[in-house]
């Protein structure tokens, strides 16, 4: 089925209190589980960005898995990020964890390290995927380690709707729609391989991780100096 976009900032109220509340723990350990796997030589105290955090539980979890780590949440929906604080405080996680309103394409943050360039979900939200990739590669550190885990566009509405039902099937209504539109939102592996391209990020790994999911990572080129 051709993609249809979805608004790029979550900003509904009742839509942000839903997505805040939901059980992401399967989705989101697998995420970080792949992100372990294919970065074993991650410095013994990372510094990581999250492009598109939400309300910050994969940044969270991100902290718990590596307690030496850091890691700078950026998101472009002041309400996410308002909860994002609030759960990071009370997991007492405030000083490792730390968020700021920023819309994409951005330049990158300054004094800020950048040992991996992290995102979950945020492309099939973005209205240019070049944007999106631009400011990774913009924002990858050195040796410019990116990992990027997203939706993948079902073949038809019928498919959206069976994956809907087998893992959102007990979900509030608000999450049940938002996941429908999401998943036909979100972009095929041969568009994904056709942006990376675009921004000079050929070199990453595309891999299809679940029925609903891909992952794209590996080394961004450093720029000549």
């Amino acid at each position: 089925m051709q993609r249809i976009p979805e608004p790029e900032l979550m900003l509904d109220e009742a839509q942000v209190l839903a997505y805040a509340e939901a059980d992401f723990a399967a989705p989101h350990d697998h995420l970080i589980s792949l992100l372990l796997e294919r970065f074993p030589d991650l410095p013994a105290t990372p510094a990581a960005v999250d492009l598109g955090c939400g309300a910050g539980d994969i940044s969270r979890r991100f902290a718990r898995a590596l307690p030496q780590a850091t890691i700078h949440g950026v998101d472009g929906s002041p309400a996410m990020l308002e909860i994002a604080r609030r759960m990071t405080l009370e997991d007492g996680l405030e000083q490792r964890v730390t968020f700021a309103e920023v819309l994409l394409p951005a330049p990158p943050p300054v004094g800020i390290g950048r040992d991996l360039i992290l995102s979950n979900s945020l492309l099939h939200h973005m209205a240019d995927p070049d944007a999106f990739w631009g400011t990774v590669r913009d924002w990858a550190g050195t040796p410019g380690r990116v990992f990027v885990m997203d939706l993948l566009r079902p073949p038809s509405p019928e498919a959206a709707a069976e994956l809907v039902s087998r893992y959102s099937g007990s979900e509030p209504e608000v999450l049940r729609t938002d996941f429908f539109n999401s998943l036909c939102a979100a972009f095929e592996v041969s568009e994904v391989q056709a942006q990376l391209e675009r921004a000079g990020l050929g070199s990453l790994q595309i891999e299809t991780v679940s029925d609903r999911h891909f992952i794209a990572w590996g080394s961004a080129p450093q720029p000549l100096r």
